[in-house]
Protein backbone atom coordinates (compact mmCIF):
# COMPACT_ATOMS: atom_id res chain seq x y z
CA UNK A 1 0.00 0.00 0.00
CA UNK A 2 1.15 3.43 -1.14
CA UNK A 3 2.09 6.48 1.38
CA UNK A 4 -1.33 8.17 0.52
CA UNK A 5 -3.75 5.33 1.34
CA UNK A 6 -2.31 5.23 4.73
CA UNK A 7 -2.82 8.76 5.32
CA UNK A 8 -6.61 8.13 4.35
CA UNK A 9 -6.94 5.44 6.01
CA UNK A 10 -5.44 6.76 8.79
CA UNK A 11 -8.11 9.76 9.15
CA UNK A 12 -11.23 7.39 8.44
CA UNK A 13 -9.78 5.29 11.59
CA UNK A 14 -9.17 8.40 13.83
CA UNK A 15 -12.91 9.77 12.64
CA UNK A 16 -13.88 6.40 13.80
CA UNK A 17 -12.06 6.29 17.23
CA UNK A 18 -13.18 9.91 17.51
CA UNK A 19 -16.67 9.59 17.62
CA UNK A 20 -16.72 6.41 19.51
CA UNK A 21 -15.36 8.50 22.22
CA UNK A 22 -17.54 11.35 21.63
CA UNK A 23 -20.84 8.92 22.05
CA UNK A 24 -19.43 7.46 25.44
CA UNK A 25 -17.89 9.84 27.28
CA UNK A 26 -14.80 9.88 26.10
CA UNK A 27 -11.59 11.55 24.99
CA UNK A 28 -10.23 10.25 21.48
CA UNK A 29 -6.70 10.98 22.95
CA UNK A 30 -7.40 8.35 25.83
CA UNK A 31 -7.22 5.44 23.04
CA UNK A 32 -3.84 4.61 21.80
CA UNK A 33 -3.85 3.24 18.55
CA UNK A 34 -1.54 0.81 18.15
CA UNK A 35 -1.11 -0.35 14.38
CA UNK A 36 -0.48 -3.74 13.52
CA UNK A 37 2.68 -3.78 11.35
CA UNK A 38 3.06 -7.53 11.11
CA UNK A 39 4.11 -8.65 7.42
CA UNK A 40 4.34 -5.59 6.37
CA UNK A 41 7.28 -3.91 4.96
CA UNK A 42 9.61 -1.31 6.85
CA UNK A 43 8.27 1.27 3.92
CA UNK A 44 4.85 1.08 5.40
CA UNK A 45 6.07 1.21 8.92
CA UNK A 46 7.58 4.64 7.73
CA UNK A 47 4.44 5.62 5.68
CA UNK A 48 2.42 5.21 8.92
CA UNK A 49 5.21 7.03 11.15
CA UNK A 50 5.26 9.81 8.97
CA UNK A 51 1.02 10.21 8.61
CA UNK A 52 1.10 10.20 12.54
CA UNK A 53 1.25 6.75 14.11
CA UNK A 54 3.81 6.05 17.00
CA UNK A 55 2.83 2.76 18.31
CA UNK A 56 3.67 -0.21 16.46
CA UNK A 57 2.94 -3.97 16.76
CA UNK A 58 4.48 -6.91 16.05
CA UNK A 59 3.93 -10.29 16.35
CA UNK A 60 6.99 -12.47 15.86
CA UNK A 61 10.73 -11.75 16.96
CA UNK A 62 12.06 -12.76 14.13
CA UNK A 63 10.27 -10.89 11.67
CA UNK A 64 10.75 -7.39 13.48
CA UNK A 65 14.81 -8.19 13.56
CA UNK A 66 14.74 -8.27 9.76
CA UNK A 67 12.71 -4.51 9.36
CA UNK A 68 14.37 -2.75 13.19
CA UNK A 69 17.16 -1.61 11.21
CA UNK A 70 15.70 -0.51 8.18
CA UNK A 71 12.99 2.24 11.01
CA UNK A 72 16.06 2.48 14.24
CA UNK A 73 15.70 6.64 12.98
CA UNK A 74 12.33 6.44 13.67
CA UNK A 75 11.14 7.89 17.04
CA UNK A 76 8.41 4.98 17.56
CA UNK A 77 7.16 2.75 20.30
CA UNK A 78 7.43 -0.86 19.54
CA UNK A 79 5.01 -3.14 20.98
CA UNK A 80 5.68 -7.26 20.45
CA UNK A 81 1.91 -8.40 20.77
CA UNK A 82 2.34 -11.76 19.55
CA UNK A 83 2.65 -15.01 21.65
CA UNK A 84 6.57 -15.15 22.85
CA UNK A 85 8.30 -18.36 23.27
CA UNK A 86 11.09 -18.00 26.51
CA UNK A 87 13.74 -18.63 24.92
CA UNK A 88 13.24 -15.89 22.94
CA UNK A 89 12.75 -13.47 25.96
CA UNK A 90 16.29 -11.67 25.90
CA UNK A 91 15.89 -10.50 22.29
CA UNK A 92 12.21 -9.29 22.58
CA UNK A 93 13.72 -7.51 26.33
CA UNK A 94 16.27 -5.63 23.81
CA UNK A 95 13.90 -4.86 20.71
CA UNK A 96 10.82 -3.55 22.08
CA UNK A 97 9.57 -0.75 24.43
CA UNK A 98 6.64 -3.20 25.65
CA UNK A 99 5.45 -7.00 25.51
CA UNK A 100 1.89 -7.20 25.45
CA UNK A 101 1.35 -10.81 25.52
CA UNK A 102 2.83 -11.94 29.04
CA UNK A 103 1.59 -15.17 30.04
CA UNK A 104 3.38 -16.92 32.70
CA UNK A 105 5.93 -15.95 35.72
CA UNK A 106 8.41 -17.72 33.79
CA UNK A 107 8.49 -15.63 30.99
CA UNK A 108 8.29 -12.15 33.08
CA UNK A 109 11.05 -13.22 35.13
CA UNK A 110 13.04 -14.11 31.74
CA UNK A 111 12.32 -10.49 30.71
CA UNK A 112 13.10 -9.02 33.90
CA UNK A 113 16.52 -10.69 34.05
CA UNK A 114 17.27 -9.90 29.86
CA UNK A 115 16.34 -6.21 30.30
CA UNK A 116 18.89 -5.92 33.38
CA UNK A 117 21.87 -7.74 31.42
CA UNK A 118 20.65 -5.44 28.58
CA UNK A 119 22.00 -2.57 30.74
CA UNK A 120 18.57 -0.96 29.51
CA UNK A 121 17.45 2.08 32.50
CA UNK A 122 14.23 2.23 31.48
CA UNK A 123 11.46 0.13 32.79
CA UNK A 124 10.27 -2.88 30.11
CA UNK A 125 6.50 -2.50 30.12
CA UNK A 126 4.38 -5.62 30.21
CA UNK A 127 1.14 -6.27 29.39
CA UNK A 128 -0.84 -9.47 30.98
CA UNK A 129 -2.59 -11.51 28.41
CA UNK A 130 -5.75 -12.85 29.25
CA UNK A 131 -7.31 -16.28 27.79
CA UNK A 132 -10.30 -14.34 27.80
CA UNK A 133 -12.21 -17.34 25.68
CA UNK A 134 -10.50 -20.53 26.46
CA UNK A 135 -9.79 -21.05 23.10
CA UNK A 136 -7.33 -24.07 22.20
CA UNK A 137 -5.96 -21.71 19.39
CA UNK A 138 -5.16 -18.67 21.62
CA UNK A 139 -2.48 -18.18 24.42
CA UNK A 140 -2.63 -16.05 27.60
CA UNK A 141 -2.73 -16.96 31.50
CA UNK A 142 -5.72 -18.62 32.55
CA UNK A 143 -7.89 -16.22 34.58
CA UNK A 144 -7.27 -17.88 37.98
CA UNK A 145 -3.86 -18.03 37.41
CA UNK A 146 -3.89 -13.80 36.56
CA UNK A 147 -3.47 -12.34 40.11
CA UNK A 148 -0.59 -14.42 40.90
CA UNK A 149 1.09 -13.85 38.24
CA UNK A 150 0.66 -9.94 38.06
CA UNK A 151 1.79 -9.80 41.53
CA UNK A 152 5.17 -11.42 40.49
CA UNK A 153 5.40 -8.80 37.93
CA UNK A 154 5.26 -5.71 40.13
CA UNK A 155 7.95 -7.52 42.15
CA UNK A 156 10.27 -7.45 39.29
CA UNK A 157 13.06 -4.18 39.35
CA UNK A 158 12.79 -4.27 35.31
CA UNK A 159 9.30 -4.65 34.43
CA UNK A 160 6.30 -2.26 34.84
CA UNK A 161 2.96 -3.55 35.10
CA UNK A 162 0.60 -1.36 32.70
CA UNK A 163 -2.62 -3.88 32.40
CA UNK A 164 -4.48 -6.65 30.72
CA UNK A 165 -4.73 -7.42 26.88
CA UNK A 166 -6.72 -10.04 25.72
CA UNK A 167 -7.77 -11.02 21.94
CA UNK A 168 -11.40 -12.65 21.55
CA UNK A 169 -12.67 -14.44 19.32
CA UNK A 170 -13.57 -13.35 15.67
CA UNK A 171 -16.90 -13.10 15.06
CA UNK A 172 -19.12 -11.67 12.24
CA UNK A 173 -21.47 -10.30 14.66
CA UNK A 174 -19.25 -7.57 16.51
CA UNK A 175 -22.23 -7.71 19.11
CA UNK A 176 -21.24 -10.68 19.78
CA UNK A 177 -17.40 -10.13 21.34
CA UNK A 178 -18.75 -7.26 23.72
CA UNK A 179 -19.64 -9.97 26.14
CA UNK A 180 -15.72 -10.65 26.19
CA UNK A 181 -14.70 -7.27 26.30
CA UNK A 182 -17.16 -6.43 29.02
CA UNK A 183 -15.76 -9.51 30.80
CA UNK A 184 -11.94 -8.31 30.58
CA UNK A 185 -12.70 -4.84 31.93
CA UNK A 186 -14.87 -5.83 35.24
CA UNK A 187 -12.02 -8.69 35.73
CA UNK A 188 -9.09 -5.85 35.35
CA UNK A 189 -11.24 -3.73 37.93
CA UNK A 190 -11.31 -6.80 40.59
CA UNK A 191 -7.80 -7.00 40.33
CA UNK A 192 -6.98 -3.38 40.56
CA UNK A 193 -9.30 -3.50 43.89
CA UNK A 194 -7.27 -6.90 45.02
CA UNK A 195 -3.82 -6.28 44.37
CA UNK A 196 -4.48 -2.15 45.21
CA UNK A 197 -2.55 -0.97 42.16
CA UNK A 198 -3.65 0.90 38.94
CA UNK A 199 -4.02 -0.86 36.15
CA UNK A 200 -4.82 1.97 33.29
CA UNK A 201 -4.26 -0.23 30.08
CA UNK A 202 -6.79 -2.26 28.33
CA UNK A 203 -5.40 -3.56 25.24
CA UNK A 204 -8.37 -5.00 23.37
CA UNK A 205 -10.61 -4.65 19.95
CA UNK A 206 -9.03 -5.20 16.66
CA UNK A 207 -9.64 -3.69 12.41
CA UNK A 208 -13.17 -5.37 12.73
CA UNK A 209 -14.12 -4.38 16.48
CA UNK A 210 -12.60 -1.51 17.43
CA UNK A 211 -15.17 0.59 18.63
CA UNK A 212 -17.14 -2.12 20.50
CA UNK A 213 -13.80 -2.70 22.38
CA UNK A 214 -13.54 1.02 22.72
CA UNK A 215 -17.37 1.48 24.23
CA UNK A 216 -16.43 -1.19 27.16
CA UNK A 217 -13.12 0.45 28.22
CA UNK A 218 -10.18 0.06 25.50
CA UNK A 219 -7.64 2.10 25.94
CA UNK A 220 -5.30 0.56 23.28
CA UNK A 221 -6.79 -0.68 20.30
CA UNK A 222 -4.66 -2.91 17.88
CA UNK A 223 -5.37 -1.86 14.08
CA UNK A 224 -3.88 -3.36 10.90
CA UNK A 225 -5.92 -4.43 8.07
CA UNK A 226 -7.68 -1.39 8.36
CA UNK A 227 -4.95 1.06 8.04
CA UNK A 228 -2.14 -0.99 6.17
CA UNK A 229 -4.81 -3.14 3.94
CA UNK A 230 -4.75 -6.99 3.33
CA UNK A 231 -1.34 -8.42 4.79
CA UNK A 232 1.86 -8.54 2.25
CA UNK A 233 3.15 -11.78 1.41
CA UNK A 234 6.27 -12.68 0.30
Amino acid sequence: MDAPNIQENLLRIRERIARTTERTGRRAEDVTLVAVSKTHSAFSIRAAFEAGVVHFGENRVQEWEGKHGDVADLRGRWHLIGHLQSNKAARAARLFHSVDSVDDIALAERLDRARAEAGQAQKLRVLIEVHIAGEESKSGAEIPNVPALAERILELPNLTLGGLMCIPPYLEDIQQVRPYFQKLCEFRDNLQTQLRCELPVLSMGMSHDFEVAIEEGATEVRVGTALFGARETK
